[in-house]
């Protein structure tokens, strides 16, 4: 089968996140199956973007293990304002008038509209009409309602707009529609979509990233400042990922003023776009408990989460959650055995599910200072009992060999709509 997989902000392990796209389709590659990714040559989610060829006008092409990447090149921009809209705007149409090549070159079986916004599915419709191919809408967030309800953008705002009849006519023609989101049913319903046009595939995690016998070493002023931590008899609190206001991190911050007299040190390693507030923030307040460190390659992830004691994993009080999450670090934190902080209020709860760690209130800090307490109260076999139950859940429900099985056997039993 040809799998063509259009995804704005797709990565690999060369250029950063995110690596969903590359981890379904290194599956679907050992598989037998070809596929190509088109993306956006530049992505705000990325540590290294793609080095455009000295040929190259506004697309070109990278194998990276046996994955095609087919690169859009499109304007920078920073934040979420116009040049974030004009980024998304070049890549689309750079898509459609490229369509018929791509067609005709790639002869997809298969088209997956799967960037985090749904306007994609306008050119992952037209390509899959030329090629008579099969449409797949992948949901990762809800858009518009995430926006909405997390941005507090406004539903008559032209952009709201526009991504919501991109949405409909994702649920009206699509073939399958596959969702991260485990409590998406009703929704998908609501907007017309059979149930059986519908399958959940979580995110998940890559066994070869946690079975590399001499994985690469943590920047060294990372590793310092952990065992300092450590020599003090202090336990450390981890997270690793983006810093944008999904993410709550000021509600970690404010458990680090609670807990600024106790034994317990706290690590933030990541880039995004409230970073440069948060450590002002640090520095303003003086938070000596808490160390803040650019983002790593994912190959150092293994052995800095290794090295710490417990992680967090944190969002706003929001009615989107309702519909669940599936977040990318709470796999690489159950896969390290960390017991785990969750302060997410949402419509599933994986770490009750799995036994993994403490389910905390969302936007408390008090209560997440008191857990961070109940962990440093137990024993450290108990914690380790705690870590090891998360990664038995993440081995038996989140493998990528798993997951791009059932996405493709998905694939292969929806008929078309007529």
């Amino acid at each position: 089968m040809n799998i063509l997989l259009i995804n704005h902000y797709a990565g690999s392990p060369k250029h950063g996140m995110e690596f969903r796209p590359y981890y379904l389709a290194q599956e679907w590659v050992k598989a037998g199956h070809h596929v190509r990714i088109v993306a956006s040559d530049f992505s705000h989610v990325r540590s290294h973007q793609p080095r455009r060829t000295s040929d190259a006008s506004t697309t070109w092409h990278e194998s990276i293990d046996g994955i095609d990447y087919q690169w859009i090149a499109t304007p920078e921009y920073k934040g979420n304002g116009v040049s974030r809209v004009r980024n998304i705007a070049a890549f689309l149409a750079r898509i459609f008038f490229a369509s018929r090549q791509i067609t005709e070159d790639f002869k997809p079986d298969a088209v997956i509209a799967s960037s985090t916004y749904p306007m994609d599915i306008w050119v992952a419709r037209r390509i899959a009409k030329l090629a008579n191919a099969k449409l797949v809408f992948e949901v990762h967030d809800l858009w518009p309602l995430s926006p909405i309800e997390i941005g507090g953008m406004s539903p008559s705002h032209p952009f709201i707009r526009l991504c919501q009849v991109a949405e409909n006519t994702a649920y009206r023609d699509a073939d399958l529609v596959v969702s991260m989101l485990p409590n998406v049913a009703m929704h998908a319903l609501q907007k017309g979509l059979p149930l059986d046009r519908l399958v959940i595939v979580p995110n998940g995690i890559s066994l070869g990233d946690w079975e590399d016998e001499s994985p690469v070493p943590m920047r060294e002023e990372i590793r310092a400042t952990i065992n300092a931590a450590h020599a003090k008899g202090h336990l450390v609190v981890a997270y690793t990922g983006s810093q944008g206001l999904p993410n709550a991190l000021d509600t970690l911050l404010d458990a680090a003023v609670l807990l600024s007299s106790e034994k317990v040190t706290f690590i933030l390693v990541g880039d995004g776009h409230e970073s440069v507030r948060l450590r002002v923030r640090c520095r303003d307040e003086e938070l000596r408990n808490v160390h803040m460190f650019s983002p790593v390659p994912k190959a150092q992830i293994a052995e800095l989460l290794a090295s710490v004691d417990m992680a967090y994993l944190g969002a706003p009080k929001h009615p989107i959650y309702r519909f669940g999450v599936s977040p990318n670090k709470m796999m690489d934190y159950m896969m390290a055995r960390l017991p785990i902080l969750y302060a997410i209020e949402a419509g599933n709860d994986p770490i009750a599910e799995a036994g993994c760690g403490l389910t905390i209130p969302a936007e408390n800090p008090l209560a997440l200072a008191n857990s961070i307490r109940e962990l440093f109260s137990l024993s450290a076999s108990e914690r380790k009992d705690l870590g090891e139950k998360g990664r038995s859940y993440a081995l038996a429900h989140h493998t990528y060999d798993v997951l791009a099985s059932k996405f493709l056997k998905a694939i292969e039993s929806v008929e078309p709509r007529k």
